[in-house]
């Protein structure tokens, strides 16, 4: 197997995108997820751009690390000067970061219109520039700015500009697709003849692509297979405009697929983790539907498609979920038969007989229907499978609730919700107050039955989603409310429809408190009932 060197700069060019934005110490964490996944080389940014960096650094400098090597970047030398004067270029060579990174110019357009240097001045910007730094004790990668592009418009200077840097003893030499513009079959042929005019150095020959055409990751492999084995790219695909190449489904493809060496086995299984570990830390919902490790990356829907994976996987998954740290997920719609069903069912651990799961089914089609969506609603469908079966036990039996929202004349809003209801035969008639009619629902709710059921008081609303599901009906329309719940273990799903918006939230979240309260939840999901394969820590509550 041929390795790969696995190059991060999610934290220099990923920072660029929009929404982008870590501490100092939140970008320390992202450093050492990096270095635990297994990644090469972590391009740390600018040494001492702004303070930010300059505590980064600081901070990065007196940390260790078990397998990455840190990188700072930086640009070649001002036009018309000595390298060993410009600024720049002695901040790199002081920093500790072994490791520099220094892009350069290759295409003649940016020459004319942006440094406005001549072809041969920009050469020995490149040239005296690398071989600084390389007197310094630095290994350097050169980023040759606009590659392809360049490579398009004069292949003899492109190749120029990367002989210069190789022969003045750059480690690496790395084409960019910067604008993100070039397809994988230009790719392939630059990236071939790069490999053919340095064959007679020692230099390693490296990818960097942008996504803004949609093929920034497919462009990286068509690179590694005619010949690069430094890949660069960044967590999720994180970068400006439409991001960068994204490795998180590079590392996979390139390992699974085409055979080459990145990752242990279980550094490859952390993947999933550490993608959705980066996206929370920047406060970024997941991708559900991301190569490989987002939650939809093996979920099965059709009646067909989970016949063959209960039969064998490979019917209908390209690789197993568990080498990537994924799971999978069989969904139920209408689209669903009996076989996921009684798969979801086994799941929970409910026995279902051939009647039952015909029945579930034709039930799911005729809430569906009317607006259910249990894709997302675990909690209230394995409620379903209760009821059918016959196993289901109701928390309480309600009388009556009402939801009260006043608004004052000095702008305050008051909510103040009271419920009736029975509970072993005993009637308790409970009132709260909250941030919201839902809020306060669940108030007085829990005050009633808390004391019975204690497991409760660990139960915690963690996302409200309402979704209009006719739009031509405006504030008449029917309504569907998607609650998450969690016990800090496990988060499950739950579903409420209705013409009011209050009836369908508190329909929701009787559910989810109802799934909580199932076999094999009371003691934090460890029991014999189903957890959701991708639960994830309590969150604090959006209160509706």
């Amino acid at each position: 197997m041929t390795a790969i060197q696995l190059f991060d700069t999610t934290l220099r060019d990923g920072m660029q995108g929009e929404g982008m934005s870590l501490s100092a110490q939140e970008k320390l964490r992202v450093a050492h997820r990096l270095d635990e996944l297994g990644i090469d080389v972590i391009e740390a940014g600018f040494a001492e751009s702004n303070p930010k960096e300059l505590e980064l650094f600081a901070l990065l400098a007196s940390e260790r690390f078990e397998h990455a090597d840190i990188a700072a970047f930086g640009m070649t030398r001002r036009r018309d000067s000595r390298a060993e004067q410009d600024p720049g270029l002695r901040v790199l060579a002081g920093c500790f970061a072994p490791v520099v990174v220094l892009v350069g110019k290759t295409w003649a357009l940016h020459l004319e219109k942006v440094v406005r240097v001549d072809r041969e001045e920009n050469l020995r910007m490149i040239a005296d520039s690398v071989a600084f730094l390389v007197a310094r004790g630095k290994r350097v990668i050169y980023d040759a700015e606009h590659f392809f592009d360049g490579y398009a418009d004069d292949p003899g200077y492109a190749l120029k500009c990367l002989v210069v840097a190789a022969e003045a003893g750059a480690e690496t030499v790395t084409c960019c697709d910067t604008n993100g513009g070039t397809l994988p079959d230009s790719v392939a042929a630059a990236t071939l003849e790069v490999a053919r005019t340095l064959a007679h150095i020692s230099v390693q020959i490296g990818t960097h692509c942008h996504d803004d055409a949609g093929c920034g990751v497919a462009n990286t492999l068509a690179a590694v297979q005619a010949g690069a084995t430094h890949v660069q790219g960044t967590i999720n695909g994180y970068g400006e405009r439409c991001g960068n190449a994204n490795l998180v489904s590079i590392i996979p493809s390139l390992q699974l697929k085409l055979g080459y060496e990145c990752l242990t086995e279980a550094q490859l299984s952390s993947l999933s983790e550490a993608s959705r570990f980066i996206d929370e830390l920047l406060n970024f919902t997941p991708d559900p539907d991301a190569p490989y490790v987002g939650r939809n990356a093996f979920a099965h829907k059709g009646g067909m498609h989970v016949a063959g994976v209960r039969t064998d996987p490979a019917t209908f998954e390209h690789v197993d979920p568990a080498v990537v740290g994924n799971g999978r997920e069989l969904l139920i719609s209408e689209l669903s038969g009996k076989g996921t069903v009684h798969a979801r069912a086994k799941d929970a651990g409910i026995d279902l007989d051939e009647a039952a799961a015909r029945r579930v089914v034709e039930r799911v089609k005729e809430l569906e229907h009317h607006g259910y969506h249990f894709e997302a609603a675990d909690g209230s469908f394995e409620l379903l499978l209760r009821k059918e079966t016959g196993e289901y036990e109701p928390l309480f039996r309600l009388e009556s609730w009402r939801a009260i929202v006043e608004k004052r004349a000095d702008g305050r809003v008051e909510t103040e919700a009271t419920i009736k209801i029975w509970v072993d035969g005993e009637r308790y008639v409970r009132t709260a107050e909250g941030n919201g009619p839902v809020h306060a629902l669940d108030k007085a709710l829990r005050e009633a039955i808390s004391e019975i059921h204690p497991h409760l008081r660990e139960i915690e609303l963690v996302n409200f989603k309402v979704r209009i599901l006719d739009e031509t009906k405006g504030a008449g329309a029917i309504t569907r409310v998607l609650l998450d719940a969690s016990d800090g273990h496990a988060v499950w799903g739950s579903i409420g429809v209705s013409e009011n918006v209050i009836e369908a939230s508190w329909e929701a979240l009787v559910d989810s408190l109802e799934y909580g309260m199932q076999p094999g939840r009371r003691a934090g999901g460890s029991g014999d009932g189903w957890v959701a394969p991708h639960a994830q820590p309590a969150r604090a509550a959006r209160r509706p």
